[in-house]
C-alpha cells in the first residue's frame, strides 16, 4: 500500500471518525455543564479549582502533563485506533 492509497483510505474514514470526535466533544460538555452552577441567565459559573486546572492544561503540551493527565487523552485516541485499523486491514486483503 502507497501513501496514495493510504490518504484515500483514511480519507473514507472522515466521517466515521467525526462522529466519534462528536461524541468525544459532547462527553466532555456534559462533564463540564454537571460542574458548573447554572445562572439565571442561563451562563454557567465554574468552580476556581476547575478553571485553574483546566487551564494549566491547556498551556501546557502534551509531554509537561503529568501521566494520569497523558493517559486521559490516550484514552481518547484510543477510540480512534479500531477504526482505522479496520480500514487499513481491508485495505490489505
Amino acid at each position: 500500500m502507497n501513501r496514495k492509497d493510504i490518504e484515500i483510505v483514511l480519507h473514507g474514514l472522515i466521517e466515521v471518525l467525526a462522529s466519534i470526535e462528536h461524541e468525544r466533544w459532547s462527553h466532555w460538555q456534559k462533564y463540564m455543564h454537571g460542574k458548573g452552577i447554572k445562572q439565571p441567565d442561563g451562563s454557567l459559573l465554574m468552580p476556581a479549582d476547575l478553571v485553574k486546572r483546566w487551564e494549566r492544561q491547556f498551556k501546557s503540551d502534551y509531554r509537561s502533563l503529568p501521566d494520569d493527565e497523558k493517559e486521559s487523552d490516550r484514552e481518547q485516541v484510543r477510540k480512534y485506533l479500531p477504526v482505522i485499523a479496520d480500514a487499513l486491514s481491508k485495505q490489505l486483503h
